[in-house]
């Protein structure tokens, strides 16, 4: 596994715990950041050991956006080590690419500032939970630039609605925890100390389906948002189910159901025998 120097990776069987490690910048985003993600996301395309990817921050805040310092002169990176055509700006955007594409649930675990682009770290992720300190926001618009950044007028309006997102891309205003609960934004809200526990029975319940099923789940599910109708979804879903019932995986496992279910009808038989005789 390749070394990083900007977050850590904690290797806990078939999860990696990702940790932004950048706590004296609030786990800010710079070149070296951008590099790492790129190549970490990207290997997991191919890589059958890792099932789940948590991500969270170290120090006070999960990520408080770009580094504007080590950018690039300019804040956008233009002026950085990067030639023409889109530069920093599509550099940085694939790093969202990848997470979406990585075939592995992330769950974000997010507490203080998720900003600019650490918010859309927490967007493109598959599963939230937000600690009682998180605080989220479109920052780009408060720096004099279009809200519509690294997927976030994708992401935001497909989880909380074209009004909410309008409203929060609009004004750059915050989102807080108790409203990102409301909003359907993150799936709840515990104290930030609370975080890793919570996240347990989520990464339990992942581990307990096959290999395939959770991976195509995640890629049918992100296929399926932009479907352009019902036939299409179910194309998806149809490829699905039949490339995993043909995995050695899924016919262990209806064996297995199959042999549960009769026990258990053969253990409500025996208590039912059992009450009749007493009745």
């Amino acid at each position: 596994m390749a070394e990083y120097t900007t977050f850590l990776i904690e290797k806990r069987g078939a999860v990696d715990w990702l940790t932004l490690n950048r706590p004296e910048r609030r786990n800010a985003i710079n070149i070296a950041m951008v590099d790492e993600l790129r190549d970490y996301f990207g290997g997991l395309v191919e890589d059958e050991s890792v099932r789940i990817v948590v991500l969270r921050g170290a120090g006070k805040s999960f990520c408080a956006g770009l580094d504007i310092k080590e950018a690039g002169g300019d804040g956008t990176g233009q002026s950085g080590p990067f030639g023409g055509g889109m530069g920093f700006q599509g550099y940085l955007a694939e790093v969202y690419l990848r997470m979406r594409r990585c075939p592995q649930p992330i769950v974000s675990l997010v507490h203080g500032a998720a900003c600019g682009g650490g918010f859309s770290f927490v967007m493109a992720s598959d599963i939230r939970i937000a600690g009682e300190s998180a605080r989220m926001n479109a920052a780009y618009i408060k720096l004099g630039l279009s809200a519509c950044d690294m997927g976030c007028s994708y992401f935001l309006p497909r989880l909380v609605g074209t009004s909410v997102a309008s409203e929060l891309m609009l004004t750059g205003r915050f989102l807080h925890a108790d409203r990102a609960l409301a909003t359907g934004l993150v799936s709840e809200v515990v104290p930030d100390q609370e975080l890793e526990r919570a996240a347990a029975p989520y990464i339990e319940e992942m581990l307990e389906t096959s290999k395939m099923g959770l991976r195509m789940t995640k890629e049918g599910l992100n296929f399926s948002i932009d479907a352009p109708s019902l036939e299409a979804a179910m194309a998806i879903e149809n490829r699905n189910q039949l490339m995993c019932s043909s995995s050695k995986e899924f016919r262990e496992r209806m064996q297995a159901f199959v042999a549960g279910a009769r026990s258990g009808s053969s253990a409500d038989a025996r208590r039912d025998g059992g009450r009749a005789q007493e009745e």
